[in-house]
């Protein structure tokens, strides 16, 4: 007879798996054990149950009446497990013998697991949560950074100061990945040097495991044990050895799994390394020449970029690429010239640099944009690859980024959804039909949940305010005044990004003038939350988030202007939940994608963007509001000028009456209508499900080999 589980142990294994992340059953339980625990806990189930052991759990679990919830999301929890009959059993089932391989540099799954950075990271772990809904055989490769990215600490003068906290293993959801014979997975990656060596944790993500290869181990010297200490942290040989461990020691921890992956997915050129190790192997086990091996290699090579700036992709001098890839170059049995022509937009031109990007183009058929707009641009990048072709021929095509539902979409409004929607529609969240009922909600239910959202937020902001002023030196009496920022009642535009120039986080205050009478209009206030981290080395960066702190402390914007520090998943959660409108005012054509304003699209609020990225082919006139037209000035400072005056004219014209004409019960009827079409019409289109199934049917089941493809490799 099976033995019983208690509730410990049965809340220890769900905590084991990430699963629990995007589940708010599963959340809301962890939460009442002891809400003020779980949040100083940055939510961390593992930290939470350590403290409440079997006895103290089972006591807490009979004060709330706990037993039955945790039992039903235990059931929920394996049937998930066990599951068959999912989209990709039926689709996707030719990658059941030999998975999916998708390596990125960083996976954001939760604010308490903190290995990303930013956007690049959460797309990658919502890309890992939509790939285990599914069903999709997929497994993720990427780097345990045991510092993580930087907390950010903003100073009473408003200057960014970066902070890096030590995580413990044992505190996380990892465990040694192991191999066929039971052993702990190590592997050594050889450089002209010595090798660098890393263990393999791996972590569940639902159905998808995630390995992580760590070089803090006794066998590295003290500068290789501190190379997966920070992500994006040091200098270009850093850089390299961190790439060189994720792609060909990644490939190479696969092995030793006994993971023969039938498609390789780069995640961004971070990973570009990857298909040279395994050309190494197919050359080793299968007797093929270089170009043979090349060829089979590419088939099964996926790439999505995501930079459209030239400055942003990795580029290395011959030295450092012969220095960490020599080993390797001799047992691809290439010279130096034909190694680092594989890095080169022209392979003779030997003052040019190595560039990952080229790499990874080079050895994948299948590459892809993460939004149309971007593929324009990508193609135009990177036509020279391909000189024969015309521009519009470039193989460089397009999928548009998508945001995880269950992740982003707060428990208010799921139960709205649940409603409306039709049955399971969360199984079915890339079918148009299934959205079109949300055109059906009442206006009360959607505005009040929507309210209700909002002030959750401003009491948050409220907390982080008065948490930041404390730390600066203000006493309790002085940071009291945080109590009373932002009005529940007035229009409230939430910014939240990387603080890089092109992104603008100022470009509202370049007529000061007007701002003020916008923020400072008695009958129709408007106040905006700023959050974001500028990269620890981008001074310019941090100089544009001081302007935006000090503009908060200026007497004439206290209250309505105000500035969080430490952007993360969780501050991030907060503020897509409860904006009335989510800024996005990039250079266009800058922006890739973008996904913050498609976490505020599923919980009713409005996008103000400028037309880039995935808005340029999301926004119908009638779904948010466009900055500009779409056109681009030959003069740069023009164009900023012109974007600007549109901002503010398009606020004051266009967002402002709409949000402040109101019905006889108070309600802005038109506003409400704007929210349910954003919903109705942008919602399936940017998830990450349809994100995924779109990489299944035109990438991943192509690259397996089960049907042709007329892309060429190029030389």
């Amino acid at each position: 007879m099976a033995i019983q589980k208690s509730i410990h142990e049965k809340l220890c294994e769900l905590a084991g798996n990430m699963w629990w992340s995007w589940q708010p059953d599963v959340t809301g339980i962890f939460r009442a054990i002891d809400p003020r625990m779980w949040s100083s806990l940055a939510h961390n189930p593992i930290l939470l149950l350590r403290e409440y052991g079997p006895d103290k759990l089972e006591i807490r679990a009979r004060e709330e009446v706990l037993h039955s919830r945790i039992n039903a999301a235990y059931r929920e929890w394996r049937e998930y497990m066990e599951a068959r009959d999912t989209w990709g059993g039926t689709h996707a089932g030719v990658l059941g013998f030999r998975p999916v391989a998708y390596f990125s540099a960083e996976f954001g799954l939760h604010e308490s697991f903190r290995i990303y950075s930013g956007g690049l990271g959460v797309l990658a772990g919502d890309h890992l949560k939509s790939a285990s809904d599914l069903g999709i055989p997929l497994v993720g490769v990427g780097l345990f950074y045991y510092e993580g990215y930087f907390t950010q600490l903003v100073d009473a003068n408003g200057w960014q100061q970066e902070e890096y906290i030590l995580a413990n293993p044992q505190d996380l959801p990892l465990r040694e990945a192991k191999g066929p014979n039971g052993r702990p997975v190590q592997i050594s990656v050889p450089t002209r040097s010595g090798a660098i060596h890393a263990k393999v944790w791996r972590v569940d993500v639902g159905r998808v495991p995630l390995y992580l290869l760590d070089s803090n181990i006794p066998e590295n010297n003290p500068d290789d044990r501190r190379l997966t200490a920070r992500l994006y942290g040091g200098d270009h040989r850093t850089r390299i050895r961190q790439e060189l461990l994720l792609g060909v020691g990644g490939v190479k921890a696969l092995a030793e799994l006994g993971i023969k992956p039938r498609v390789v997915h780069m995640n961004e050129g971070h990973s570009a390394f990857a298909p040279l190790e395994l050309i190494r192997m197919r050359m080793q086990d299968d007797g093929l020449r270089f170009d043979d091996a090349l060829r089979e290699t590419a088939t099964m090579g996926v790439f999505t970029t995501h930079t459209p700036v030239a400055a942003g992709h990795d580029r290395f001098d011959g030295g450092l690429v012969e220095e960490h890839l020599g080993p390797l170059r001799e047992g691809l049995a290439l010279d130096y010239e034909g190694l680092q022509g594989l890095g080169r937009v022209d392979p003779h031109n030997h003052g040019e640099p190595f560039c990952m990007t080229v790499l990874a183009f080079k050895t994948s058929r299948r590459a892809n944009a993460v939004s149309n707009l971007h593929g324009v641009v990508s193609r135009r990048m990177w036509r020279d690859l391909w000189p024969w072709r015309s521009e519009e021929e470039i193989p460089i095509g397009h999928i548009t980024n998508g945001v995880h539902v269950s992740t982003w979409l707060a428990q208010q409004m799921r139960v709205l959804y649940d409603r409306i929607l039709p049955a399971k529609w969360y199984l079915k969240t890339g079918e148009p039909e299934v959205w079109a009922a949300f055109e059906r909600v009442k206006a009360t239910e959607l505005w009040e949940t929507h309210q209700s959202l909002k002030n959750r937020l401003i009491i948050y902001a409220r907390y982080r305010l008065g948490l930041q002023a404390k730390r600066n030196g203000m006493s309790d009496r002085e940071a009291e005044k945080f109590q009373n920022v932002l009005d529940p009642q007035a229009l409230l535009v939430g910014f939240a990004r990387r603080f890089a120039p092109y992104k603008r986080a100022d470009l509202l205050t370049r007529d000061m003038e007007l701002l003020e009478k916008i923020i400072n209009d008695s009958s129709r206030p408007v106040q905006f939350i700023f959050a974001g981290k500028a990269h620890p080395a981008d001074d310019f960066g941090k100089q544009i988030a001081q302007r935006i702190y000090k503009l908060s402390q200026d007497p004439k914007f206290q209250g309505r202007v105000v500035f969080l520090e430490d952007y993360d998943i969780n501050l991030g959660r907060h503020l897509v939940q409860g904006v009335d409108v989510w800024l996005n005012n990039p250079r266009r054509p800058l922006e890739a994608s973008g996904t913050s304003g498609q976490k505020v699209v599923l919980n009713g609020g409005l996008n103000l963007s400028v037309l880039d990225g995935w808005w340029a082919e999301a926004y119908d006139g009638t779904n948010g509001f466009a900055i500009g037209d779409g056109l681009i000035h030959a003069n740069q400072e023009v164009q900023d000028t012109r974007d600007a005056e549109s901002l503010m004219n398009v606020l004051r014209d266009e967002v402002i009456p709409l949000y402040y004409d109101r019905d006889h019960d108070d309600l802005p009827q038109e506003w409400i209508d704007r929210m349910k079409r954003s919903v109705s019409t942008l919602g399936w289109r940017f998830n990450a499900d349809r994100m995924v199934m779109d990489y299944v049917k035109e990438s991943y089941v192509p690259a397996s080999g089960s049907t042709s493809c007329s892309i060429t490799v190029m030389p």
